[in-house]
Protein backbone atom coordinates (compact mmCIF):
# COMPACT_ATOMS: atom_id res chain seq x y z
CA UNK A 1 0.00 0.00 0.00
CA UNK A 2 0.72 3.29 -0.40
CA UNK A 3 1.15 5.84 2.34
CA UNK A 4 1.35 9.64 1.97
CA UNK A 5 2.22 11.61 5.30
CA UNK A 6 0.30 15.15 5.34
CA UNK A 7 0.78 18.03 8.38
CA UNK A 8 -1.07 20.87 9.58
CA UNK A 9 0.75 23.86 11.35
CA UNK A 10 -1.50 26.20 12.29
CA UNK A 11 -1.33 29.52 14.61
CA UNK A 12 -3.58 29.06 17.74
CA UNK A 13 -4.04 32.51 17.98
CA UNK A 14 -5.70 32.88 14.43
CA UNK A 15 -7.21 28.70 13.88
CA UNK A 16 -9.02 26.51 16.45
CA UNK A 17 -6.93 23.28 16.44
CA UNK A 18 -10.33 21.51 16.18
CA UNK A 19 -11.30 23.71 12.67
CA UNK A 20 -7.47 22.30 11.55
CA UNK A 21 -8.84 18.75 12.73
CA UNK A 22 -11.76 19.12 10.30
CA UNK A 23 -10.04 20.14 7.60
CA UNK A 24 -7.68 17.27 7.57
CA UNK A 25 -10.67 15.20 7.78
CA UNK A 26 -11.98 17.18 4.90
CA UNK A 27 -9.04 16.84 2.97
CA UNK A 28 -8.49 13.08 3.92
CA UNK A 29 -12.15 12.26 2.48
CA UNK A 30 -11.20 13.76 -1.14
CA UNK A 31 -7.23 12.14 -1.06
CA UNK A 32 -8.97 8.54 -0.40
CA UNK A 33 -12.07 9.41 -3.29
CA UNK A 34 -11.03 11.62 -5.89
CA UNK A 35 -14.09 11.38 -7.41
CA UNK A 36 -15.64 13.35 -4.89
CA UNK A 37 -14.08 16.58 -6.09
CA UNK A 38 -15.86 15.75 -9.44
CA UNK A 39 -19.38 15.77 -7.82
Amino acid sequence: ATVMSVTLSTDHRAVDGALGAELLVAFKKLIENPMGMLV
